[in-house]
C-alpha cells in the first residue's frame, strides 16, 4: 500500500499514536480516503491484536483486524531514546498527530499539542479522552463506564430488567466519527489561515450529543426518561413484535401508516378504536395496542407480514443477525464487504466492512490488509515524498 494513493486525502501524513478503538477507526476512516497512517506501536502492540478469539483465516485478531486497514505499522518504544526521537521525527513531519492516552501521557514523551506544533505549526491534532483534560483527566474511558455514566444505559434495556449496554462499543465509534469531523474541520481551517490547530474529543460528549431527542426531552422538562425496553417514548408502534415464527420490527411513524397496518393485519377494529386513533392516544395505550397487535401477527410468518407491510407502505423488517444483515446489505446492492490484500500475495484477501460514506468524486479504496506488527520498522517511511 506504499505506492502513492489516491482520493480526497492523498497527500495527507496521519501520525497514529491511537490504540483500541476510537482513534483507529477514525485514522482508518481517513487512510480508506488516501491518507497515509503511520500506526505507532509499542513492542507488545496495539491491546486488540491479543483480544481473540475470534480471529480471521490469518489468525489475526478480528477486533484489530476491523479497524486498521490500509495503515502502515512500526514499532516505536517510547521508553527508549531511540524510540522517541523517532517519534518525534514523526510527529514534525506529519499533516495530522491523533492520540488517545489519558491527558498528561503525550507531554511526559514531549508529544503533546504545545510542543509538536511548536516544531510543525501546520499540524492538526487530535486528543480523544474519555472524559476531557480537566476534573476527569484521571478517569478510565472505557465504552461500558461511559455508557453507564453518560446516561445510555438508562434508556436501554427492559424495564423490568436491569439497564443493558449496547450490544458494540457504539460510544467509541462515536467518538471516532467525531474525531473524523473534527480533523476534517481543522484540515480545511489550515487551508485558510497556514496554521493548524488542536482538536479535543471526549467519549463523554460524544454520547451526550448521540442521545438527541432523548437529551433534549431532559433539558425541556427536567424528567430524564426511562427504559423503555424497545419501544418509543414518542411513537407508537415502534417497536419488536412476535410473529408465528420469529420476531419483526414495526416502526409506524403517523396516521396513515397505521390505517394501512390495520388493513394489512385484517383488524378494522384498530382504526375504529378511540384509544388508537391518534399517535398520542397510541402512545398512552400501548400496550393494548401490542397485544392486539401481536395476535393478528400470530397467524402468519414474520416474512409473510414483512413483504406485505412493506407492499403496503408500512416500514417493517425482520430483526436479522449480523450475517443475515451483512446478506441484506448485498442483496440492495450496497457493497457492504470491503476486500483488501494481503502482504502474503498467495493469502485470501481480506474481508471487512466497506466505509459507509460515497462521494462521486473518490470512493474509498482498500489498498491493504491491516499491518503485521512492526511490518514497516526500517522502511523508508519518515521522509516525504
Amino acid at each position: 500500500m506504499h505506492e502513492r494513493t489516491t482520493g480526497p486525502l492523498a497527500g495527507v501524513r496521519v501520525a497514529d499514536f491511537s490504540r483500541v478503538l476510537a482513534g483507529p477507526y477514525a485514522t482508518m476512516t481517513l487512510a480508506d480516503f488516501g491518507a497515509d497512517v503511520i500506526k505507532v506501536e509499542s513492542p507488545a502492540g496495539d491491546d486488540t491484536r491479543h483480544w481473540n478469539p475470534p480471529v480471521d483465516r490469518t489468525g489475526r485478531a478480528t477486533y484489530f483486524g476491523g479497524v486498521n486497514r490500509n495503515k502502515r505499522s512500526v514499532v516505536l518504544d517510547l521508553a527508549e531514546p531511540a524510540g522517541l526521537a523517532e517519534a518525534r521525527r514523526l510527529a514534525a513531519s506529519a499533516d495530522v498527530v491523533i492520540e488517545n492516552f489519558r491527558p498528561g501521557v503525550m507531554a511526559r514523551f514531549g508529544l503533546d499539542h504545545d510542543r509538536v506544533s511548536a516544531e510543525n505549526p501546520r499540524v492538526v491534532y487530535c486528543s480523544i479522552t474519555g472524559f476531557g483534560a480537566g476534573a476527569g483527566a484521571s478517569l478510565a474511558g472505557y465504552d461500558l463506564l461511559v455508557q453507564a455514566v453518560g446516561g445510555l444505559m438508562s434508556i436501554t434495556g427492559d424495564p423490568e430488567g436491569e439497564p443493558a449496554k449496547v450490544g458494540v462499543a457504539l460510544v467509541d465509534v462515536l467518538s471516532g466519527q467525531n474525531a473524523v469531523a473534527g480533523i476534517l474541520l481543522a484540515l480545511r481551517e489550515r487551508d485558510r489561515t497556514g496554521r493548524g490547530s488542536r482538536v479535543e474529543v471526549n467519549l463523554l460528549q460524544s454520547l451526550l450529543a448521540a442521545l438527541t431527542n432523548q437529551a433534549s426531552s431532559t433539558l425541556a422538562t427536567g424528567t430524564p426518561p426511562r427504559r423503555l425496553g424497545n419501544a418509543h417514548p414518542s411513537i407508537s408502534p415502534y417497536a419488536v413484535f412476535r410473529a408465528a415464527d420469529r420476531e419483526l420490527v414495526i416502526a409506524v411513524g403517523n396516521d396513515r401508516q397505521f390505517r394501512a397496518l390495520a388493513d394489512v393485519l385484517e383488524a378494522p377494529d384498530l382504526n375504529a378504536d378511540p384509544r388508537f386513533a391518534t399517535n398520542s392516544d397510541r402512545v398512552a395505550h400501548r400496550h393494548e395496542l401490542r397485544v392486539a397487535i401481536e395476535a393478528a401477527l400470530a397467524a402468519a410468518s414474520a416474512s409473510h407480514w414483512v413483504e406485505r407491510l412493506t407492499a403496503a407502505g408500512v416500514p417493517a423488517g425482520p430483526v436479522n443477525d449480523i450475517a443475515e444483515a451483512i446478506a441484506f446489505a448485498e442483496a440492495l446492492g450496497l457493497d457492504p464487504v470491503a476486500l483488501a490484500d494481503e502482504a502474503d500475495p498467495t493469502a485470501p484477501p481480506h474481508r471487512s466492512i466497506a466505509s459507509p460514506i460515497r462521494l462521486s468524486s473518490g470512493a474509498a479504496a482498500y489498498r491493504s490488509a491491516p499491518p503485521a506488527l512492526g511490518a514497516d520498522d526500517g522502511a523508508d517511511w519518515l521522509p516525504r515524498d
